[in-house]
């Protein structure tokens, strides 16, 4: 019995240690794309986005006011989640949830990204914020 857990240790110390973890990194440089709230029970709008990655800081502008609000500030990228800090100062006439900032989901295959932030829980189904965006 004291073989059996030996080995049974030693195999999950094994495979735990060689899960492969992606690389979440992107090169500098400007990303266009789309930006979309998703709301199931109702159509929404899609605007077009650029957003500027140098070292680690980002600026960003939207074809459409305040949908979403891009300014500029900075961002860190750890495991599969991108935190953005805004440092613009924003008047209150529009959804204060459209700034960029928090922390988002990123997936990044070659030179394109995908960045989104789920508002949704187990008693609020709301929506979900998704940029799509490519290197030029």
């Amino acid at each position: 019995m004291k073989r059996f857990m030996l080995a049974l240790a030693l195999i999950v110390c094994v495979w735990g240690c060689s899960t492969i973890q992606e690389n979440y990194t992107f090169a500098d440089g400007t990303y266009k794309g789309s930006f979309k709230r998703e709301i199931i029970w109702q159509p929404t709008d899609t605007s077009t986005v650029t957003l500027r990655f140098s070292g680690n800081t980002w600026s960003g502008s939207s074809s459409k006011p305040y949908y979403p609000a891009l300014c500029k500030g900075t961002y860190s990228i750890i495991g599969d989640t991108i935190i953005f800090t805004n440092e613009c100062a924003w008047t209150a006439n529009f959804d204060g949830s459209l700034i960029l900032g928090g922390k988002y989901k990123i997936k990044i295959k070659n030179d394109s990204i995908e960045i989104s932030k789920d508002y949704r829980s187990a008693t609020s189904d709301t929506h979900i914020d998704r940029y799509k965006l490519k290197r030029q």
